[in-house]
């Protein structure tokens, strides 16, 4: 193996402090210096959540960047009363900001801690009701049993989840590195209340038998000896990356953009930039917006790219209805970042970045590896052998990957952003891990695969949402929504032959609500609407969804109104640096219309505006036996392609890889 891990502070040991950096470990505790000052943090308060308060857009853009105001937002929670606060602080000038209490009935819960997972496995093995339904299913050592708080979502009185709770599943773990997850005690929850910290509730509705067979995948006995006729594959760059890192700056090829990272949101990417070296919109373009420089120009593409929430319901309607998990307003899919393992997870010339979050008490930790940044041969990019003139040329595409890995409970999942030598930038979610298992009650169960004796998979989602800062060729941008068809057979087709397409102009928030349809090749175009390219149409670049469900529950569920942001694929907003979040700021157990819903409220006019695109993807996961007792795998995301965004093939200075490739 000839792969080569550089850390970012040896690539480059010359940069300055951005406004969009991550907050930095000087900075949590600065700011936790403040909170302390302003008696926000007495007694048993603790911090859900601690990170950066991103500064508005213009004001980056307008400022001098060591001019803006740093600011930490915090979410704060008193494990005693319950009482929630919302925290602003300014680091540059030592003082807070704001603080907001929280009315948990109206706003809903802030996540959950690390320390209710420790709490809550104390609260339910004390409780003497649940110890005794595990008794009566021949489980009195409470040392084996697992418990797995959930999120409790919102589902009304009878549930009682107006107050800060999880409801709680059990799992048998009766060998140190058995597999839980094989092994669920079916049909018993108990409801805790963490600020009480006390079982308020339990339901025992049935009992099935724990399924038996092992699930340790690691156990040779289950798994057989590793196969050994795979020979080794290496990636080698003799003379290096092709891309430098400058602090959390980044630019390879044409592309610039810098690297954010979040607890709650994971991996950002902000001002995304092509360099075009043949730009020239004639007498609109404007010379004053672009750094010119070897005769091209520097064109924004997207200010900020993230994926800021995501919902996985499961479809089992009875006992385990309430079961749907947001991962990132609820749990913080950023704080359970993997430490990448060079030559195991990122192969090749690789750089690293580290993530600096905070835990509960406020103190900063620092997950080394946590953001891989490398290059990968994609293939070809383009080949032609030509039948007139004898030309035969081939052309290699190549791509810059920034991602990371996070676990989640039983998931793990892959977040990766593509940036290819034609101007495509691709989203990819690798989806990963162990299945959340139920008891199998047996025949052909609807809403369920069998993937081992007695052992249940559950149907479910994984829906997420991009939010997407538009920038094309500036702020100035609008949404059309293009289709394909065919036409019937007339005057103006008289073989019936004809193809054409549909475009709509999405001009107002109440409108472009969307779903993606692939009977009719739905795309959907984000334009310019101040520069042209030489044929006199905006340039653009469009976003080629996957076709897939969105939202399958009723419109009319409690989970429908929770997690409004998935019942479209599409969604545009006129910007406004307060609409971070697609199910809103506080995700937990909120009663539901937060989020998108709210933001399209005032139906503002998104034509010719500065735009955020939200667009919900990914799978609905009827289990295999193929994916137990580890899953291979699966993929989702999504395309942005330029779309007259350059006048020609952007990619004809590509040289050949090889002296060999290039015959003529």
């Amino acid at each position: 193996m000839t792969d080569t891990a550089v850390r970012s502070d040896e690539a480059s040991s010359s940069h300055s402090a951005h406004p969009l950096d991550p907050a930095t470990a000087a900075e949590y505790l600065a700011g936790r210096d403040i909170m302390t000052a302003a008696g926000l943090l007495t007694g048993m308060v603790r911090f859900a959540y601690y990170g950066l308060e991103e500064p508005a857009k213009d004001d980056v853009l307008a400022a001098d960047p060591e001019a803006v105001d740093r600011r930490l937002r915090a979410f704060l929670v008193n494990t005693g009363t319950g009482e929630s606060t919302d925290v602003v602080v300014s680091v540059t000038h030592g003082e807070v900001i704001s603080a907001r209490t929280l009315d948990p009935r109206t706003d809903g819960q802030v996540p959950i801690l690390d320390s209710d997972f420790i709490a809550v496995d104390e609260i339910v093995k004390a409780d003497p009701a649940w110890c005794a339904a595990m008794a009566r299913r021949g489980y009195e050592d409470l040392s084996q049993i697992r418990v797995c708080p959930i999120t409790a979502g919102a589902f009304g009185v009878a549930d009682d989840d107006r107050r800060r709770m999880v409801r709680v599943l059990a799992f048998i773990q009766a060998r140190e590195h058995d597999l839980a997850w094989a092994h669920p005690v079916d049909g018993i929850a108990a409801y805790v209340d963490l600020i009480e910290k006390k079982v308020f509730k339990i339901t025992d509705e049935f009992e099935l038998p724990v399924p038996a067979e092992s699930g340790d995948y690691d156990d040779e006995a289950l798994r057989g000896p590793h196969r050994t006729t795979l020979k080794p594959i290496e990636i080698t760059q003799p003379e290096g990356a092709s891309f430098t890192l400058d602090g959390h700056a980044l630019r390879w090829q044409d592309w610039s953009m810098r690297i954010g990272f979040d607890a709650r949101e994971g991996l950002t990417l902000h001002q995304i930039t092509l360099h075009d070296h043949h730009a020239d919109h004639g007498a609109d373009h404007d010379a004053d917006h672009d750094a010119d420089h070897d005769g091209g120009s520097e064109r924004p593409v997207i200010y900020r790219a993230s994926i800021p929430e995501m919902v996985v319901p499961y479809g089992d309607p009875q006992f385990r209805y309430w079961q749907a998990y947001f991962d990132t307003g609820e749990y913080l899919v950023g704080k359970w970042v993997n430490s990448l393992e060079l030559g195991c997870d990122c192969l090749g010339e690789i750089a690293y970045l580290d993530a600096t979050v905070a835990d509960e008490a406020g103190q900063p930790r620092t997950i080394p590896n946590a953001i891989c940044i490398h290059e990968e041969d994609f293939g070809i990019l383009w080949k032609h052998t030509d039948i007139f003139n004898g030309s035969a040329q081939s052309r290699r595409q190549r791509r810059l990957v920034v991602s990371y890995f996070t676990t989640v409970g039983n998931y793990d999942y892959g977040f990766y952003w593509y940036f290819y030598l034609d101007g495509t930038i691709e989203c990819e979610v690798k989806l990963t891990g162990v299945l959340f298992t139920s008891a199998h009650p047996g025949g052909d169960h609807p809403h369920s695969t069998e993937v081992a004796p007695g052992l249940a998979a559950p149907v479910h989602q994984h829906l997420f949402s991009a939010r997407l800062d538009m920038t094309v060729d500036g702020p100035a941008n609008a949404v059309e929504e293009v289709d394909v068809t065919g036409l019937p057979i007339g005057p103006e087709n008289p073989y019936g032959n004809a193809m054409v397409r549909t475009v709509t102009r999405l001009t107002r928030e109440s409108q472009a609500g969307r779903c993606a349809d692939g009977s009719r090749g739905r795309t959907w175009r984000v334009i310019s609407t101040e520069r042209e390219n030489r044929f006199g149409h905006p340039t653009a670049y469009t976003l080629y969804p996957e076709s897939a469900p969105a939202l399958l529950a009723d419109p009319a569920s409690p989970l429908a109104a929770r997690a409004g942001f998935a019942t479209n694929h599409l969604w545009v907003t006129r910007y406004d640096p307060a609409h971070r979040y697609s199910a809103g700021d506080f995700v937990n157990q909120h009663p539901g219309g937060a989020g998108i819903p709210a933001f399209i409220a005032a139906d503002h006019d998104i034509d010719g505006t500065d735009l955020v695109v939200w667009h919900t993807f990914g799978p609905t996961h009827f289990p295999r036996l193929e994916d137990w007792p580890v899953m291979p795998v699966a993929r989702c995301g999504f395309v942005l392609k330029p779309t007259g965004f350059y006048d020609r093939n952007p990619t004809l200075d590509v040289g050949p890889s090889a002296p060999h490739c290039h015959p003529s």
